[in-house]
């Protein structure tokens, strides 16, 4: 079973395309030790509704995760409107984004792993919304700081007690996913955000069994085709997952932006181009994402 926002659903009744690293709804906007970007926001329901129905109509898209966690301007309530009027389910997060936007930075392990156990168990922001993941979760510098690292330990400790999977992100991604698997965590839960296009670092996350998470925008359309034709020719295929990883209102094709329909229009044709058949197409776009979030199932 997946937890939606809009309750629970089956895994097999996800049939079509999953979008496993996406945002919604954010406001970062303002944080603390960084700079402030006032466009680092996105807060548009009816065109993302509209993007994402159309998705679903062109494309056959049937599920979306959400990582938009504490501190990245989460809106539960927006999500399930969201989900409900675009027909596509959404899965929302739990967890304590990087250390500039945390609001809890100076909270122990103990502390954030209750707070993130409550919102499991007892729904998002008092609406009854419960998440199906947790993330994402790692580090906004070259490496985590104590306080992302506290964040880290936090997230993995749930996760064992409630086996959601995690997601992750951060230039450091084998930094961070260590930092997880030294908790005891299973590798094969974590999604391991990748940002950048050293192939060598994508192939030892996918050695280590854990998700190599690939998004258009994060990573740049050259950068995202060449590590996942890379994993996919090294036999690690089934390690890879393609998102867009929208995260800004102007990345949206309302404004002129890629928008979530980037993955579909940019990266996969230039995959089936190189040679990629429908069947690893598939894999990569609902297996794998399906398989990463059901990976802590009984």
């Amino acid at each position: 079973m997946l937890r939606t926002v809009t309750g629970p659903i089956r895994a097999a009744s996800v049939e079509g395309a999953v979008l496993p690293h996406e945002h919604l709804r954010t406001d970062m906007r303002w944080a603390v030790g960084i700079d402030s970007d006032p466009h680092r926001w996105l807060d548009e329901e009816h065109t993302v509704t509209d993007e994402l129905l159309d998705l679903r109509r062109s494309e056959g898209l049937s599920l979306v995760v959400d990582l938009t966690c504490l501190g990245m301007g989460r809106d539960a309530a927006g999500l399930a409107r969201l989900a409900a009027a675009a027909r596509v389910p959404v899965i929302a997060s739990t967890g304590v984004f990087s250390e500039p936007f945390s609001p809890a930075r100076d909270a122990d392990v103990h502390t954030l792993t209750r707070l993130l156990m409550d919102e499991i168990s007892n729904g998002l922001d008092g609406t009854g919304v419960f998440p199906g993941v947790i993330g994402e979760v790692g580090c906004w510098g070259a490496a985590p700081t104590p306080a992302e690292e506290r964040a880290l330990i936090a997230a993995a400790h749930a996760s064992m007690a409630t086996r959601l999977p995690v997601a992750t992100h951060g230039r450091d991604a084998l930094g961070v996913l260590e930092i997880l698997l030294a908790q005891g965590l299973p590798s094969s839960r974590v999604a391991a955000g990748y940002a950048g296009s050293d192939l060598p670092e994508a192939r030892k996350i996918a050695e280590m069994g854990a998700y190599v998470s690939v998004t258009a925008l994060g990573d740049g359309v050259d950068a995202a085709v060449r590590v996942a034709l890379g994993l996919i020719e090294e036999g690690h295929g089934e390690r890879l997952l393609l998102s867009t990883g929208t995260s800004r209102v102007s990345q949206l094709a309302k404004y002129e932006g890629p928008g979530y329909a980037h993955l579909f229009h940019a990266v996969l044709p230039r995959l089936r181009e190189a040679g990629v058949d429908e069947d690893t197409i598939r894999l990569v776009t609902h297996g794998n994402p399906l398989r990463w979030l059901t990976s802590g199932a009984a």
